[in-house]
This record gives structure tokens, C-alpha cells and sequence, in this order.
């Protein structure tokens, strides 16, 4: 029985996904503003009134285009990669590594977040939502900044795991708003040797 019902989602969730990638295509291109229920539908390649089934109004869908932005963006996912490292420090590099390249790879996701951030000035709900979604990426950063201290503390004298979740989520979002600039010539490798290298000489 569970089965059947799970065979019967299956292609709601897929058409659901491709009309939010189509949303992501349009609202990339011509920005939010530009995004109309017609255009999505179009780049989609499904009807008018099937977009409407699923989203109702072209408000839903701006909605529902943030959480599949914050999804793809905003969401801390720890790899197989990375979690295997037995120290602290290591998994945290690995970690670090991960997410600066996987947001220096995604300049148009990380332009279309900026235009949502700028969208919450006018509209309380966007704002709580994307603010509800940076604390929750850096409360993670936090736990394992935690877990690091607790494993070596004389590394780190004088460090809190606030301030160091801190500089980590800033050292990311910098990337990511770097390869945004200019995504042709960004290297999160050369982004990463630059911050050992002054964090060496500030130390």
C-alpha cells in the first residue's frame, strides 16, 4: 500500500521541481520581478494551468522558489568526504573546502539570493525566512566549531565557537560573492591559500 502511494508522488515531485527549476531559469534571467506564472510556465515546458495547480498564485511560487533557493544554498550538508576525517580540524577544512566550491559554483544561485535578501526589506515574511536560514547555517558551523575546540584547545587560545562560526560562514559567503563577480576567473583554491596566508600574518 505505502508503495503505491509513494509510485503516485513520484511524478508530482518531479513535475513540482521542474517547474521551480523552470521559476529559477526565468527569475535568474529577468529577475523576480519578471517572474510571471506564464513565463515559468513556458521555460518549463508545461501548461499555464498546471503551474497554477500546484503553486495557485504567481506569490506562492515566488515563495516556494525561496525555499528551493535556501535548499540548494543555504543548507549545511556534511559529506561522506568530509565526515570520514577522524580530527576535528581536518573535517573542518575538508568542510570549508566544500562549501566554497560548491557556492563558487553556483554565481547565479548566490545573485538570485541577494535579490530575495533585497526583496525582504519590503516584505517581513522573506526577510524572517532568509534570516531564520543564515542563523540556522551558522548555528551548524557553531556545533562543529564546538566540537574543535573541545579537541584541541590549546590551537585556538582565546576563540569562542561563535566567532570562529562567524568568520567561517563570512570566508563562504565571501566566496561565493567573489565568484559571482566574476565567475571566469575565480579559483576557490587561490581563495583559500589567500586566507591561510593572512590569517598566518595576522597570527
Amino acid at each position: 500500500m505505502e508503495r503505491t502511494r509513494v509510485r503516485k508522488r513520484a511524478p508530482e515531485d518531479v513535475r513540482r521541481e521542474q517547474i521551480l527549476r523552470g521559476a529559477f531559469e526565468v527569475a535568474s534571467r529577468d529577475g523576480i520581478g519578471g517572474m510571471t506564472i506564464r513565463a515559468v510556465a513556458a521555460e518549463a515546458a508545461v501548461s499555464h494551468a498546471l503551474v497554477v495547480h500546484y503553486f495557485q498564485t504567481r506569490e506562492r511560487l515566488v515563495h516556494a522558489l525561496l525555499d528551493w533557493l535556501i535548499g540548494t544554498t543555504s543548507v549545511l550538508h556534511v559529506s561522506d568526504d568530509v565526515a570520514r576525517f577522524p580530527r576535528a580540524l581536518d573535517r573542518l577544512h575538508a568542510l570549508l573546502q566544500q562549501e566554497m566550491a560548491r557556492l563558487g559554483h553556483q554565481p547565479r544561485h548566490t545573485r538570485l539570493f541577494f535579490e530575495f535578501w533585497a526583496l525582504g526589506a519590503r516584505h517581513e515574511e522573506i526577510r524572517a525566512r532568509i534570516g531564520a536560514e543564515l542563523e540556522r547555517y551558522r548555528a551548524a558551523f557553531r556545533d562543529i566549531m564546538q566540537e574543535l575546540l573541545l579537541a584541541e584547545p590549546a590551537t585556538f587560545p582565546g576563540a569562542t565557537a561563535d566567532g570562529m562560526a562567524a568568520v567561517a560562514v563570512s570566508w563562504i559567503h565571501g566566496c561565493a560573492v567573489q565568484a559571482m563577480i566574476d565567475p571566469a576567473h575565480f579559483d576557490t583554491g587561490d581563495f583559500l591559500a589567500a586566507v591561510r596566508a593572512m590569517i598566518g600574518r595576522l597570527a
